[in-house]
């Protein structure tokens, strides 16, 4: 039985949700673009396996395969680079913050490749989602300075968001084709990773692999749930409901963060991440309602 839109939706938010606390044993000593590559080839070698199993039809034509490693190269390799880069000279509610103009960029986006008219409640929903992500991190986005670190990271979120957002449009692309999800996911996974491991080696990283414990645990959770799962359930609803309402799940995942880190970090709340939050779930219901008939 297919799973329902808020099914899907769910599984999206709460995975990616919990990552921001996983993602936290990658660091150290493997290079984290390093760390992206293992994750999404693992990814896509379990899709690629699980199909096989399945007897899906892993053969595409050479147009479409082009297409298919675009959708990699974009989403799973230059967005994640930039993300994790990103992070080195921000913090990751600085990156959030930023990841949600993801909204106002699939709007756009869908605008100018499809045709797809921007609705007026949808940029009220937008402003509403934006927001409140920046009253939950209000007291981070203060703290940025004009040194010239912080502009690069700020330039390279932008940037990987901008990347995010040409994914989502690739992939609504691929679904207008009816190409199956599933091994869609797999090729561009696989592509993604090769595209990072040329990066990681042009860059001079080491293509080493940490074998303790902590590090292939949460390699293995990013790879089934943060990438084979969680990308599948989203690109699933990004071609039920469309890559401009999907995005809203760039305004629910920091409130999952935030909630896993009041339980496991002790965050300590104040009043404006009380209003985030509300700004937050308010303008995610008014970006996913259904559209008028």
């Amino acid at each position: 039985m297919p799973m329902s839109n808020l099914s899907l939706y769910l599984i999206s938010v709460m995975i990616w949700g919990s990552t921001w606390l996983v993602i936290k044993f990658q660091l150290g000593l493997v290079s984290p673009i390093v760390s992206v590559a293992w994750r999404f080839a693992l990814a896509a070698m379990l899709l690629l396996l699980f199909a096989a199993c399945r007897r899906k039809p892993l053969r595409f034509a050479a147009r479409d395969h082009v297409w298919i490693a675009l959708q990699g190269v974009l989403l799973f390799g230059l967005n994640y680079v930039g993300i994790y880069l990103s992070e080195q000279y921000l913090t990751s509610g600085l990156v959030a913050v930023v990841n949600s103009l993801v909204i106002f960029m699939n709007a756009l986006g869908m605008r100018v490749f499809f045709g797809q008219p921007i609705r007026f409640t949808a940029v009220i929903a937008a402003l509403l989602g934006i927001v409140g992500v920046m009253l939950v991190f209000g007291r981070e986005v203060l703290t940025v300075s004009s040194a010239g670190n912080e502009r690069r990271g700020l330039l390279l979120a932008v940037a990987a968001t901008a990347v995010a957002s040409l994914g989502n449009m690739v992939a609504t692309r691929n679904h207008r084709r009816h190409l199956p999800v599933l091994q869609v996911n797999a090729w561009s996974m696989l592509y993604g990773a090769v595209f990072v491991t040329g990066i990681a080696l042009a860059s001079g990283a080491r293509l080493q692999l940490e074998l303790s414990w902590p590090y292939l645990t949460s390699l293995a959770f990013l790879a089934v749930f943060g990438s084979a799962v969680a990308f599948g359930a989203y690109l699933t609803l990004m071609g039920r409901i469309g890559a401009d309402r999907v995005a809203y799940t760039a305004v629910a995942i920091p409130i999952v963060a935030l909630l896993l880190s009041t339980a496991f970090e002790h965050l300590h709340w104040h009043i404006e991440t009380f209003a985030g939050v509300a700004a937050c779930i308010a303008g995610t219901l008014l970006g996913l309602r259904r559209r008028a008939a």
